[in-house]
C-alpha cells in the first residue's frame, strides 16, 4: 500500500507579479536537507525578498526562508541558506542567457510539493516594471473588483 503524499502545500511569491512582468517559467526540483522538507510539508516557508543566480553552471537560490523544524534535534538547518536548484543543461544555459541581459531577474514564484512527495520550485525569467506599472496593474485590480462587485448585486 503506497503512502499518500499531502500534496496541497502552495507557497506562493506574491509580490513577483506585481513587481515584475513574467516572461517564462521553469519548474526545478531542490536540493534540501531532512529537516527542510520536513518543515515545508508543514507549510512552514517562505518566498518573499528571494531571487535566483547562476554560478559555476548552476542555479542556486539565496534568501528562501524554511522555519526550523520545530521536532529537529542539534542537527537543525540554517533558516536561510543558499539552496542548489535542480535543472537540465539545456535549462541552466537558457537561463544563464536570460540572467544575463540588462533589467532581467530570476525569481520564484511558487513552492509546492507534487504528487510523488518532492519539493518543486517555479521560477520565472522576469523583467522589472516601473513605477507606472505598478500603478496601472493596481488600476486594474481594483477595476476587476468593482465589476466583480456589481455582478454579485
Amino acid at each position: 500500500m503506497k503512502a499518500k503524499h499531502d500534496t496541497n502545500i502552495n507557497i506562493k511569491n506574491k509580490r513577483a507579479t506585481f513587481d515584475y512582468e513574467i516572461i517564462d517559467t521553469l519548474q526545478a526540483g531542490i536540493v534540501l536537507t531532512g529537516t527542510e522538507i520536513k518543515s515545508i510539508r508543514e507549510g512552514k516557508a517562505s518566498l518573499a525578498d528571494t531571487f535566483c543566480y547562476v554560478y559555476n553552471g548552476e542555479v542556486w537560490i539565496k534568501n528562501m526562508y524554511i522555519a526550523e523544524y520545530s521536532f529537529g534535534s542539534y542537527n537543525n538547518h540554517v533558516t536561510r541558506r543558499d539552496r542548489k536548484l535542480l535543472l537540465t543543461a539545456k535549462e541552466i544555459s537558457r537561463v544563464a542567457d536570460s540572467a544575463q541581459t540588462p533589467g532581467y531577474s530570476i525569481i520564484p514564484t511558487r513552492l509546492f510539493i507534487n504528487e510523488k512527495g518532492l519539493a518543486k520550485i517555479v521560477i520565472a525569467i522576469a523583467k522589472g516594471k516601473k513605477q507606472y506599472d505598478k500603478r496601472e496593474s493596481i488600476k486594474e485590480r481594483e477595476d476587476r473588483r468593482a465589476i466583480d462587485r456589481a455582478m454579485k448585486r
